[in-house]
């Protein structure tokens, strides 16, 4: 079933709403509740959210676990930050792969409430001053605007949390279909192989051109293609060319019927590798 994705910054009330997610739908529903999150990974999070490959490997672990978790009965919430716009795109990647449904709840609060919650824990289980302000900074705020941002429902510290409306997002809400990057197709196209190594290369040197003028957070628009690359940074040639690889190994042992769908497929791939 569903998955429940909550944001917000360190210490916005993540984990209070989450347990009042659980109680609602353990009380409404027979469906099993699943609570996936840094708290049962008993990492040091100081530690693990100064140094960025840490911090990365903690990501994958959570995302592996809703992975695991993610079914037909079930409902999975994922309490953790998510404050990395490419990492929620991720995870609506695997919900549309597992054809079921996701929204996001945004806990909102200002850098102050949050320090001031920080500051009345136990001294074990703070953030650092440092690292709580390096997260703030870091934090790309969710946008409805955004599909794999929602539906989003945003509360604030005083509000009343819309159980109903989560409900109908989650359980009255059609699954997106799978995209051609998430299903095997059979090959048709005799010029497959020529197509697939054109167009990666073309959709590369658009980016690699696009970045002497943009900057991190624009969107990129490439030959082909209707979705667009989310340039969270500046990505060398080398690194582009290694996803390029990886993508056409991929293809090759998972071909669509349809090369006019290859550039989308790449972006797609593109933007779930950078973060």
């Amino acid at each position: 079933m569903p998955l429940i994705i909550m944001c917000g910054f360190p210490c916005s009330g993540k984990t209070r709403r989450t347990e009042e997610l659980r109680a609602y739908f353990e009380q409404h529903t027979d469906k099993k509740i699943h609570v996936v999150g840094d708290s049962a990974l008993a990492v040091e999070k100081n530690a693990v959210y100064a140094d960025s490959q840490k911090e990365k490997q903690v990501r994958a672990v959570l995302k592996a676990e809703v992975e695991r978790k993610v079914n037909k009965d079930d409902i999975v919430i994922l309490d953790s930050l998510n404050y990395i716009k490419g990492y929620r795109y991720e995870l609506f990647c695997l919900t549309k792969h597992a054809q079921t449904p996701q929204c996001l709840v945004y806990c909102l609060t200002s850098e102050d409430v949050s320090s001031a919650w920080n500051a009345s824990r136990d001294a074990e289980v703070q953030y650092t001053q440092e690292i709580l302000k390096a997260l703030v900074l870091r934090f790309e705020a969710p946008d409805s605007r955004n599909r794999w941002d929602s539906p989003l429902f945003t509360v604030l510290q005083d509000d009343t949390l819309q159980f109903e409306a989560v409900a109908d997002a989650i359980f009255k809400r059609k699954a997106p279909p799978p995209n051609q990057s998430t299903q095997s197709q059979p090959l048709s196209s005799a010029n497959f192989l020529y197509e697939l190594d054109k167009i990666t290369q073309d959709v590369l040197m658009a980016i690699f051109n696009a970045q002497k003028t943009s900057v991190p957070g624009d969107f990129v628009s490439v030959p082909g293609a209707t979705e667009k690359i989310v340039l969270t940074s500046t990505v060398n040639m080398a690194k582009l060319r290694k996803f390029r690889r990886q993508f056409i190994s991929y293809t090759k042992m998972h071909p669509t019927e349809n090369t006019e769908h290859i550039s989308n497929m790449f972006v797609q791939y593109l933007n779930k590798s950078l973060d």
